[in-house]
Parts: structure tokens; sequence; C-alpha cells
């Protein structure tokens, strides 16, 4: 049966938008990136747990709510994949995806709806550009990753979930590093310069953040790029040189040279003013943020006199705005720097009732000597480390506020703290991510009986 090409329409989305599409002799195969009525012919291309994955090879029918999609890149870049969905109809695609993976956990909860974005386009805060090149050996490239690629990279200097702003920048850099013949750092000998560009613009006020990032192979002077001075409709604040020779495909600096200005930015939310670090980790739609945010602390019976652990806590955005009705907070969180400039934005704020502390939650944890009211969850996509899950379940916090960017990772959770004594009480979605699959799931859950493990 494999690379035979089959044919079929897709019934089922599943998350992360894998579509289930059945042949009409009974055939069941999994499509990412495929929709609900669509009909299509798919190539077979193999077999895990006894269900065959494939690979769309041609589109017999797309159903009537189809649209065009608007970005240039759309279909070729890995960033958005929903663009051929109105709006709308990406907000029900996403509840329903969430609400299976719930149920499939848990037996009864208050479903409270989803809440969309206030913007569908140019709503992203930050984007981390990759230099490398579109085919192998080919010419210099700066953009996003090719749909299902590895090491392709697309210039994308038009992308639509960003502001013009950072689609400027992207092209003067660009040009520049192309006229100067620098080499981008490549993944598999670990040589070259050029590794990623990333900016950061402030909704509040307009102002952006450039970091290049590079290997510390050869010798540039990148103060050359005059990239305040390039016609942004926002002022560059800030431009930063990092080195970075480590080998893992991520941003971990080791060296960071400010060429220009300063080294942050400045957001409010809910009336609270947050500096905002390179590195450091703030919500990437700063408006949908301000909207996640009140719906979470919404879900909250009573935060007065009450003691808070914000655990994961970043530049300890949420820790703060609870501060301003919270007895005290305290707030976790691995990158020390997020963790500097979250005392420093407590005290911007004029708050001394929170306190921040850095390291792994899993061993930070047990230096907290204080008994909390309600504990927040917010981690990074994988969920809570299994023996993290533990100490937080021992402190018996009446109510805990889980947060989570990814819905299989908090049903994952949620079967732990189910059976250690809590009680999922309510659940919403919030769509901070329009024009892709992801989407953020808020959990409100009680503690129905103690439990020391």
């Amino acid at each position: 049966m494999k690379n035979k090409v089959v044919y079929g329409v897709v019934n089922k989305v599943n998350f992360p938008n894998k579509g289930v599409l059945t042949t009409p002799d009974g055939v069941v195969v999994t499509v990412a990136d495929s929709f609900v009525n669509q009909e299509l012919g798919v190539r077979l291309c193999r077999k895990r747990k006894g269900k065959w994955e494939g690979r769309v090879v041609e589109v017999i029918k797309n159903p009537d709510y189809f649209k065009h999609g608007e970005c240039e890149y759309f279909g070729m870049c890995g960033g958005c994949s929903l663009q051929n969905l109105p709006y709308e109809l990406q907000l029900k695609h996403k509840e329903t995806q969430v609400k299976d993976i719930i149920n499939a956990v848990v037996e009864q909860y208050e479903y409270v709806g989803i809440v969309s974005s206030p913007s569908e386009y140019g709503y992203r805060n930050k984007m981390e550009f990759s230099f490398g090149d579109s085919c192998k050996n080919g010419p210099l490239a700066l953009g996003l990753h090719r749909k299902r690629t590895t090491f392709d990279i697309i210039t994308v200097d038009g992308c639509k979930i960003v502001n013009d702003d950072f689609n400027k920048i992207l092209r003067y850099v660009f040009r520049y590093m192309q006229v100067e013949n620098i080499p981008f750092y490549k993944k598999k000998t670990h040589e070259g310069v050029l590794r990623y560009l990333v900016v950061r613009r402030s909704y509040t006020t307009g102002d952006l953040l450039v970091n290049l990032v590079t290997s510390s192979q050869g010798n540039y002077d990148f103060t050359k790029l005059k990239i305040n001075n390039i016609g942004t409709e926002g002022k560059v604040v800030g431009f930063l040189h990092t080195t970075s020779d480590n080998k893992a495909d991520a941003v971990k600096p080791e060296k960071v040279d400010i060429l220009y200005g300063q080294d942050f930015i400045t957001e409010e939310i809910l009336g609270l003013n947050f500096e905002i670090s390179p590195f450091s980790f703030f919500q990437t739609n700063t408006r949908g943020a301000q909207v996640l945010y009140e719906k979470a602390l919404g879900l909250l019976s009573n935060l007065q006199n009450k003691v808070v652990f914000d655990l994961y806590s970043g530049t300890g955005t949420i820790a703060q705005i609870m501060a301003t009705k919270a007895k005290f907070v305290y707030g976790i969180e691995i990158i020390e720097e997020a963790v500097i400039k979250a005392r420093a934005n407590a005290l911007l704020n004029g708050l001394d009732n929170c306190e921040f502390i850095a390291g792994d939650v899993l061993e930070q944890i047990d230096t907290l000597q204080v008994s909390p009211d309600i504990i927040v969850l917010d981690p990074p996509r994988e969920g809570i480390h299994p023996k993290a899950i533990i100490k937080i379940i021992n402190y018996n916090a009446p109510e805990i506020l889980y947060i989570s960017c990814k819905p299989t990772s908090l049903a994952k959770d949620l079967v732990v703290l189910q059976e250690h004594g809590y009680n999922v009480d309510k659940i919403c979605c919030v769509d901070l991510f329009p024009q892709t699959p992801h989407i953020e799931t808020v959990c409100l859950l009680s503690k129905l009986q103690s439990a020391i493990i």
C-alpha cells in the first residue's frame, strides 16, 4: 500500500491541524494541513501504530467556505496554515480540537467559550527570522522555514502577521548581508556567521528592538548597519549583536553587545508597564495577552488577601497584574534575565508585594516556605515536569489556574492533577495566534481533598 494514491473526504481535523481522511473502501489516513469536507488525493507515506499517514498530491474539491490566503508566501512558508479559513471558522476549528482533547480526559467541566484575538493580522510583537538558503548550496535567504523542511529558508519580506516595520528591517539587513557577502551559519557543519535576526516591537509605543545573532566566526563590524535610519514608522530604540556558538537550533546568548541605543522596549498591559529584554518571555500578541489575562483572572473567585505562586513567570506579567489585588505573589522563572526584568518591572510599577526567584521550578519550588491559596501555571509547550507537578500538588493550593499553549500537554497534566484530588471547574480558549493552528487554553481547577504524595 505504501506510495499508493488514495482518494477520499476529510471528515475530522485533530490538533494540530491533522485531518482524518476516509476512503470509500474504509482506509483511514492522517493528512497534515487539511480541512473538514476537503476532497483529496493522498499518497500513503508510512504506517505508524496501525494508522496510515499521507501527503496531499491532489485537491479534488475544496469546501465552499474556503477563501484565498492573503499572504504571498502562504502554502510555502511553515508559519501560517489556516489562511484558507475565514476567521470565525478558524475559531470554531480550534475550539473543536481543544474540546475533543479535554473531553477525552475530563468527564465534566464548564466550558466558557473561545475569545477571539483583537487583530487577525499584524498582531505579533516578536519575530525570529533565520538566515540560510532556500535550497542546498543556494544563495543567502533570510526569513522563515519552508513548510515541512528542516533546513530550507524562505525570504519572507512581506509577512502579514507582523507590522510592516518588521519587513522593512528584514529587507534592509538582508540586502546588507548580500552586498557584504557574509556567510550564513550551516547547522550541519557548524561553519559560517549569520544565524538569526530577532525583531521585537512594542504595540504600546511602536518602538523597535533589533537583535542580530551570529556565531563568533569571522571579524565583522556590524555597527555599519545603520538600522535606526531606514524609514520605519516606529523608532529603533536598540540594536544588539548577540554571539552564540551553541549548536542547538535556538538563540542561546553567550555575549551581547549593544551597538546602538538600549536593550529593552516597554509595553503596557492592564495599566502596568513592562520592560521587555531581548531574551525574556512575553506573549507575542500584546492586545491578545491583555484579553487572555482578563479572561484568566476572571475565572478566579477572589484574589483579595490571597497568596499566589506564579510558576514559569517569565517577565512577571500576570504575577504583577495579580499583585495589584492579591496579598503576595511569588514568581519562579528559569531564565535569569527575565527574573531581573521582572524585579525591575515590579519597582517600575510600585509593587512591593511580589518576589521573583530565578531557577528551575522543579528545584526552586522547594524554597517557598509559605502555603499558596492560588497557583498559576503557564509552562512551556511540553507541559510540567512529572516530578515538579507532584511537588505542586503537595502544596494543596485550593485553586490552580493553568494557562497552556498546547492542549495535548494540558490534557496530560490534567490527568495527574485529577488523580491527586483536583477537580476541573472551568475551561476557556483565547486565540493569540490567528492564521496558525495554535491556541491558548485556560483551565481553573479546585482542590477536592488534601493528599500528600
